[in-house]
């Protein structure tokens, strides 16, 4: 995955004309738009609404961007890029039903702003207006939400905690034992333990982040209990005599995503005087934490599950636990339709994977679209599934669904403690800034910079994500012009280097002591975070199906040569004479995120390559390795990017970037760039290889895109793909970006 950077004009015009409260989705009592016409996508094409059963256009007079914002927000977007006049995505037919809409742009629907009336206008169709939103869906737009679930209760059953009771309890992080604290009104209450079941503690447990649920020693916490019962000093004695002190009876399935989703009795039975919970005491939990959560001084509670029982993944969620669902079927990965998509089902996939229920079911592909086959539709889970294979479903092309159907979820996850570790400062916005760690020194906690040697995406991106912020944007070295907090000016965290997957900036390998090569002061490590990214994914497909061997003459090869795509024994050879041998192949990349995919740096900052005679927008675009079957490495090669642009888009999408006249390069949310087999530096060079069994990986110097495709390669020049090892790195199995 790469990143997109944030700071657009519109955004900051959004700044200054203020937004308006977040519409999550069109409700039955404003007026529907869409966005039509040739040429059109999701986010862009014609502007229509939907009056008197009709629908009709809009004109473009008076139209302008606080009406695109407006218009986008009603549509489930987080805002508007700009718009179009003069039907530039087609005429429409039938009524003009607005002209002259003027909005302040704190209207949350088109009809709320001011207009001539339905169906007043003086225009023709040649004046329907267009618009063209920012890509990124509202949080929660179109989606079965945990808070959309509750009846009345659910407004005031607002959150759950464990409280821990046992010391070994209170040390441990996350905790996963303790009484049941339940907030209510604002206020925390316990819960009586009468009636207090296995399934009630699963729907805790679910909500808390955690999978599964274990039992406790009931009649330990009972001595407990009855110790602080009789000590005259206790609180709890004085708190378990109100009866505002309990909340008393808790009745759930165990499916429930939710504990306002169960029967719940929150007030005493009319005419009771009697103490709530007679004779009994506060229900203790113990949860089971996923393979990713146990502490470090914590021994596992269970096994960790095999890769095999492990066919599922989330990809594209910008936090952990989020992300489009994709199950590997007839060894091949693809998603999931959204038809029937729901909370229950949903947690089904959140529990298989490690974390707890799920608390948003999304659909209309919001987390980005997925590539492949669509595997299932309508998925009938009841719950207590332990994998989404043993819920009943559809395959997936029975009822013509697109990859625009694709169904995602966003899991709850367990506090582990770690946001409040990690802090940007200085920066233009909560989003950037210097890094600053809570470590312990000497014994003592407190807060410090990060040295920037070697800092780089990886490590940007476990901070982002520890914070909650999404994606990284950019990795900074050198933050000379931001000002971090005085008191936490000095390096405590030096060479760090982080795979990817960590929690925690904490987690990832780091020095001893400290030791950072340029000090204290201006470049210390900074990040730039976003919370929406491309993703790119290569075609592993295409690469199986064009792989050939090529024995290619050295004078064929100074230009490559010249731009580093041979290997290192070429240096050595008797120029023009003789040959290498390359693997030659054709790669596709899919942009299957939900934001374009742009050059960091601007067209001025291209470089030219005279002997090719083209510009580089990014001097490395991907990587190419061959590793043996341990892993390890013997030949890579790379690519430029040359001509990055949109080769092909979906029926229905408008290609953006081109790369003839020197334009914009560029790769559109689902669209695709390619480069084939026979240009320069598409290669690996495997001169020096010996015949064997090898993999192959592309991975893109953007950090975040990486798959491994295992190719056989037996004694002599034939060559052969095994498509049915089309995997990925592990960090990439559950949305580890």
């Amino acid at each position: 995955m790469t990143w997109y950077p944030p700071a657009t004009l519109s955004l900051l015009l959004l700044l200054l004309l203020g937004q308006a409260p977040l519409n999550r989705s069109q409700s039955p009592g404003t007026k529907k738009l869409r966005l039509v016409g040739p040429g059109s996508r999701p986010e862009e094409g014609r502007l229509e609404v939907l009056h008197q059963g009709q629908w009709g256009t809009v004109c473009d007079d008076d139209f302008a961007l606080q009406e695109a914002m407006v218009a986008c927000r009603q549509l489930g977007f987080e805002s508007a890029l700009t718009w179009a006049h003069s039907a530039k995505y087609g005429q429409g037919e039938g009524p003009i039903w607005l002209d002259n809409v003027r909005c302040l742009g704190t209207e949350s629907t088109l009809d709320q702003c001011k207009s001539n009336g339905w169906g007043v206008s003086d225009c023709s169709h040649s004046e329907d207006v267009g618009v063209v939103c920012h890509p990124q869906r509202q949080r929660g737009f179109l989606s079965e939400r945990v808070s959309n679930a509750l009846g009345p209760q659910g407004r005031r059953l607002e959150e759950v905690r464990l409280k821990p009771i046992l010391a070994s309890a209170k040390q441990r992080s996350p905790v996963i034992e303790g009484a049941v604290e339940v907030r209510y009104e604002g206020h925390w209450r316990q819960v009586c333990d009468q009636d207090w079941s296995m399934n009630n503690s699963r729907v805790v447990c679910g909500m808390l982040g955690f999978p599964s649920q274990v039992p406790v020693n009931s009649h330990y916490y009972r001595k407990v209990w009855n110790l602080k019962m009789k000590d005259p000093r206790s609180r709890l004695k004085s708190l378990a005599n109100k009866n505002s002190f309990w909340v008393h009876r808790v009745h759930c399935l165990g499916t429930e995503p939710h504990l306002a989703n169960c029967q719940v009795q929150v007030a005493p039975g009319r005419g009771k005087l009697r103490p709530a919970c007679p004779g009994g005491m506060h229900a203790v939990v113990s949860c089971v934490p996923g393979p990713r959560f146990y502490s470090p001084k914590g021994k596992p509670r269970h096994k960790e599950p095999r890769a095999e029982e492990l066919k599922l993944r989330l990809r594209s969620g910008a936090q952990v636990g989020e992300g489009r669902v994709e199950v590997l079927m007839n060894r091949q990965w693809g998603t999931i339709c959204d038809h029937r998509w729901n909370l229950i089902s949903a947690s089904v996939v959140c529990r298989q994977l490690g974390f707890g229920s799920a608390r948003e079911a999304l659909f209309g592909a919001q987390l980005g679209q997925g590539l492949g086959p669509i595997h299932l539709s309508e998925v009938r889970c009841k719950g207590y599934e332990r994998t989404l294979r043993d819920c009943l479903a559809l395959e997936g092309p029975q009822n013509g669904c697109q990859h625009e159907n694709d169904a995602a979820v966003r899991c709850n996850i367990p506090d582990m403690g770690f946001q409040n570790q990690v802090r940007l400062a200085g920066g233009r916005s909560h989003e950037e800034g210097v890094v600053e760690v809570q470590v312990e020194v000497n014994g003592i906690r407190r807060w410090g910079t990060v040295c920037s040697d070697h800092w780089g995406l990886s490590e940007a991106m476990v901070v982002c994500r520890q914070l909650g912020l999404g994606f990284a944007n950019f990795a900074i070295k050198d933050t000379w012009y931001w000002q971090g907090t005085p008191e936490a000016g000095e390096v405590v965290m030096s060479g760090v280097h982080c795979s990817g997957t960590e929690l925690a900036l904490q987690q990832c390998q780091r020095h001893g002591p400290v030791h950072c090569s340029h000090g204290t002061g201006r470049l210390s490590a900074g990040v730039s975070c976003t919370n929406s990214a491309p993703d790119l994914v290569m075609n592993a497909q295409l690469v199986q199906e064009t792989a050939y061997l090529e024995d290619r003459p050295l004078s064929l090869l100074y230009c490559a040569h010249e731009e580093k795509c041979l290997s290192q024994s070429a240096d050595h050879m008797d120029w023009p004479y003789g040959h290498r041998r390359l693997l030659r192949f054709s790669s596709q990349i899919y942009n299957l995120g939900r934001a374009d995919f742009r050059p960091k740096t601007g067209r001025h900052s291209w470089i030219w390559h005279q002997c090719h005679r083209h510009y580089h927008s990014i001097e490395v675009f991907t990587h190419y390795d061959l590793l043996t079957l341990n892993g390890s490495k013997v030949a890579e090669g790379h690519k430029a990017s040359f001509c990055l642009e949109d080769t092909n888009c979906p029926t229905g999408l408008q290609r953006r970037y081109a790369c003839a006249n020197f334009g914009e390069q560029g790769v559109t949310v689902g669209c695709w760039d390619t480069y084939r087999h026979d240009i320069d530096c598409q290669w690996v060079d495997i001169t020096d290889v010996g015949p064997g069994d090898y993999i192959f990986q592309g991975r893109n110097e953007t950090g975040e895109v990486g798959y491994l495709v295992v190719f056989l390669w037996p004694a002599g020049d034939s060559y052969r793909a095994n498509a049915e090892l089309s995997l990925e790195q592990e960090r990439l199995r559950n949305n580890f970006i």
